[in-house]
């Protein structure tokens, strides 16, 4: 964004900027002026109106006029500083120059004092100080009432000339005091407008800092899709591998094919219908809402894009809290008569007699009656869950162990290989919470290899991402993998693709990672593999 240029407050009796301008305006008319009064002495047809009294008066005098402009000229051209007292002199050399040419030229009938008059406008413009505007008025009107009698005395004039020369002085002070009145309410206007632009500016600013710093992502989109302005949060959220960059001018579908086809939908329809979505698999879950903004003859568009993280949170914790509330109040209610029933079916099937379709039906009713209980297990321990107690982990040591001890619990036929070429990796985890979190995830990796190959294998992997200071566990599978319009909803509870799954193993895993400041999402490898990676935060290397 271009920030207007903002004029600084003068300091007391300082020149101004505008004046300094004025006052190279002024020398320039000063220069051509010198110039014309000495041709009119050299041309015929002029000769007999200047020096007609004292030919070498005038001519001694506009030379010195003349010479004193290219003085001031130079002084200019070397940015010579001029204060008051310098523009003072200055005026007063003119009056002087110009009463003495006047003089020379047989006084009021010359015409020449008239040019007084532009003189002090000009002084009463530039100079600051009115005091000394007014001063220049009066020695003006002073001097030429003195050449005037001076004249008369001489019998240069006659009497007579005493009445222009006073209407003169009179016109004199006169545009002095209208001048300095306008120059006055000219300068509190621009003092005005300078302190407007300078709040203008800061309020600029303000807003900069506000948008820049603002949770929410704010786009500004034309009508053809180019971002023109982008704030830090939405550089965040639609270019997590560069947001420092935030370039401008780029496509909309260059950061989201999503967003950009939301865009234009609501474009075309004039309704948009939020849908969260993702950038990139990595990338948090946002929501995008537009506005329309009338610039000039350009449409154009803000888009307002959110991290929809933390809706899903809390609309998932008011789901917890209400079913943890419920089945803390009826666990003992269900798990008595689950154990019952589970009891009963197991004496049934050890009757003799039992037909092998009668040992079919109490086979279900226990295996029901196992998935009951884990269901109600599950969701008892979410509710009455307790703060993690964090502590460092060497993970090159601490994996190899965790899947030793995870294989001799009754996976004699799974297949689990470790890859951590990093000896000194330390993460902070409740130990506790990582073995549930992996033993799930493994749980989960070999459950859906045999369905696709019939062989129980998986392989965790451990990669570092410097550029966040993460620890990245990978837990992959050979599986036929989750269909991209179900990723959404993996981590929701009771979402299972099993039938004996109770659909809470995810969702439990996704909140101990939470709970340790870690994240857990599904992506898929390079080669196609599913994948659940854990982002740890990574504590020395």
């Amino acid at each position: 964004m271009t920030r207007p240029a903002i004029l600084t407050r003068p300091p007391p009796r300082a020149v101004s900027q505008q004046s300094v301008l004025l006052f190279r305006i002024y020398v320039a008319y000063r220069s051509m002026l010198s110039v014309v009064l000495l041709i009119m002495l050299i041309s015929p047809n002029t000769r007999p109106l200047v020096g007609a009294l004292n030919p070498v008066l005038y001519v001694g005098v506009a030379s010195a006029y003349l010479a004193s402009s290219a003085l001031l000229l130079a002084a200019l051209a070397w940015q010579w500083r001029f204060n008051q007292r310098a523009l003072f002199a200055v005026f007063l050399v003119d009056i002087v120059a110009l009463v003495l040419m006047a003089d020379a030229s047989g006084g009021m009938i010359s015409g020449l004092p008239v040019l007084l008059v532009i003189t002090v406008a000009a002084s009463s413009v530039i100079i600051p100080n009115r005091t000394l505007a007014t001063l220049l008025a009066a020695i003006s009107s002073l001097a030429i009432l003195s050449d005037t009698v001076w004249l008369i005395l001489r019998d240069s004039l006659e009497i007579n000339a005493l009445f222009p020369a006073g209407l003169l002085g009179l016109l004199i002070f006169g545009v002095s005091l209208m001048v300095q009145f306008v120059a006055t309410r000219l300068g509190r206007a621009e003092e005005l407008a300078r302190s407007r632009a300078s709040d203008l500016y800061n309020l600029q600013r303000l807003n900069e800092q506000i948008v820049q710093h603002m949770q929410t992502g704010i786009l500004l989109v034309t009508d053809s899709g180019a971002v023109r302005v982008m704030n830090k949060a939405a550089s965040v959220m639609l270019s997590p591998e560069r947001p420092i960059t935030m370039e401008q001018g780029r496509k909309l579908r260059d950061y989201s094919e999503e967003l950009s086809e939301q865009f234009q939908h609501w474009r075309e329809a004039h309704l948009h219908r939020a849908q969260p979505f993702r950038v990139a698999e990595e990338a948090p879950t946002v929501i995008a809402h537009f506005r329309e903004l009338q610039s000039g003859s350009e449409r154009e568009a803000l888009v307002f894009i959110e991290d929809y993280t933390p809706v899903t949170r809390y609309a998932q914790s008011l789901k917890l809290n209400s079913l943890g509330r419920l089945t803390a109040s009826i666990a003992h209610e269900i798990r008595n008569p689950l154990g019952a029933i589970s009891h009963a079916a197991q004496l049934l099937r050890e009757s003799a007699g039992l037909s092998e379709a009668d040992r079919r039906l109490t086979d279900i009713i226990q295996q029901h009656s196992r998935r009951v209980n884990q269901t109600v297990e599950s969701v008892l321990q979410i509710s009455r869950r307790e703060p993690p107690k964090p502590e460092y982990i060497l993970l090159a040591e601490w994996l190899p162990n965790f899947v030793g001890n995870y294989l001799d619990s009754g996976r004699d036929t799974a297949e689990v290989t470790v890859d951590c070429s990093y000896p000194d990796l330390l993460v902070e985890f409740d130990q506790e919470n990582l073995q549930r979190v992996l033993g799930n995830l493994l749980d989960n990796a070999l459950r859906h290899s045999k369905m696709a190959t019939d062989k129980e294998t998986a392989r965790i992997e451990v990669s570092l991402d410097f550029s966040k200071h993460q620890c990245l566990i990978d837990v992959i599978d050979t599986g036929a993998g989750v269909p991209a319009q179900e990723q959404a909803l993996l981590f929701e509870p009771f979402y299972t693709t099993v039938t004996e799954g109770s659909g809470m193993g995810l969702f439990l895993c996704k909140e101990l990672c939470e709970m340790n400041n870690a994240d857990l999402f599904y992506r898929t490898t390079a080669r196609g593999e599913s994948c659940f990676r854990v982002a740890l935060n990574q504590r020395d290397l």
